[in-house]
């Protein structure tokens, strides 16, 4: 399944609506997608949403849509 990750860049500011980012990652549960990105980088994670169905196809099309893979 593919998630959207919403993130602030460091956890040491307050988190502040107009430097929240996005990324797209592939997990088996939103569970995962977090601990994935908890575990390769330095980020605030402020929201993990599932995207599927017609969601997921408005991302693909509208969106800098590049999956993000970790080694």
């Amino acid at each position: 399944m593919i998630f959207k990750v919403y993130y602030q860049e460091t956890k040491v500011r307050n988190p502040k609506r107009e430097q929240t980012h996005s990324l797209y990652i592939e997990a088996e549960t939103d569970v995962m997608a977090r601990q994935l990105v908890e575990d390769n980088t330095p980020y605030n994670i402020e929201l993990v949403q599932a995207l599927e169905g017609n969601h997921l196809d408005y991302e693909k099309e509208n969106a800098d849509f590049t999956l993000t893979e970790f080694n």
